[in-house]
């Protein structure tokens, strides 16, 4: 069922790429300087650029609102909204989620039902976990029952486990295949692994285990590459934002010919 649910949205079940916008600092957050026309603006033309080379999906992120907080003002999904809507504009066809830091489930899922996306990245799915922002508890059971009181439930929601950025001292004695299982158990539609930190690259171990542990889609979450394509072919999805961006940093702006190269490699792959 959640494969089919995967294979209906991106047309594919395997090595579906998403790309990642991430959106220029909100207003109100410390590193806000721009106004929401030139944020808009911007997101647009990385999606433009995305659209171009072919990529198969794409996540809005307020990944700029440095540092994250789990007091998400209204302010944060208004801005959300505006933006998302305006890349929905753009790319009316491609499969398209959110994810709003830090693990503002709820709020992505009120956001992507009124801009009309497809999906959300979930962090703090199932068990605790020390986060660089504090204590995250699990947030399932809440999260499911929220999407079906506003009537969401054609939104897909992918969830990240083991998150990166994240002690585990908490759950060392639960490994990574048992936390799949809690999570499929708990109605996750998706799995997301990754490694260590944003543009880490996750272990192709891992991936292997999740795989055969769950009957679900499980998507690596960082640090592919064009170099390392082929460790991770077997993925359900890749989530690609440092290596999609110039000189392979994050908070950079998008490298058109570092989408365009991987997309090429890919597509021979896929033959």
């Amino acid at each position: 069922m959640k494969s089919t649910k995967f294979l209906d949205l991106f047309g594919r079940l395997k090595s579906v790429v998403i790309g990642m916008i991430h959106v220029k600092a909100l207003p109100g957050t410390p590193l806000s300087c721009l106004k929401m026309s030139q944020i808009t603006e911007e997101a647009c033309k990385e999606a433009e650029i995305y659209r171009n080379a072919g990529i198969d999906g794409l996540i809005i992120e307020n990944m700029h609102d440095i540092p994250y907080s789990f007091s998400v003002g209204p302010e944060v999904c208004a801005c959300m909204t505006a933006v998302c809507s305006a890349v929905k504009s753009v790319c009316p066809s491609m499969p398209l989620g959110v994810q709003i830091l830090s693990s503002a489930n709820q709020q992505a899922l009120a956001v992507a039902l009124a801009s009309g996306l497809d999906f959300i990245r979930a962090e703090g799915f199932v068990f605790s976990h020390v986060a660089d922002e504090g204590l995250l508890n699990a947030c399932a059971g809440d999260l499911l029952r929220y999407r079906k009181q506003i009537g969401a439930e054609h939104v897909q929601i992918f969830t990240d486990i083991k998150k990166k950025h994240s002690s585990h001292a908490l759950t060392s004695d639960v490994s990574i295949e048992e936390t799949a299982r809690a999570a499929e158990f708990f109605l996750s539609d998706g799995l997301i692994i990754t490694g260590t930190s944003t543009g880490v690259q996750a272990d192709p171990q891992e991936l292997r285990g999740v795989s055969q542990s769950v009957r679900m889609p499980v998507l690596i979450g960082s640090g592919v590459t064009y170099d390392n394509l082929e460790r991770y072919i077997e993925a359900n999805g890749m989530i690609i934002g440092s290596h999609f961006k110039k000189g392979g940093h994050w908070a950079n702006a998008v490298d058109p010919e570092s989408v365009e190269r991987f997309m090429r490699k890919m597509c021979e792959i896929r033959k």
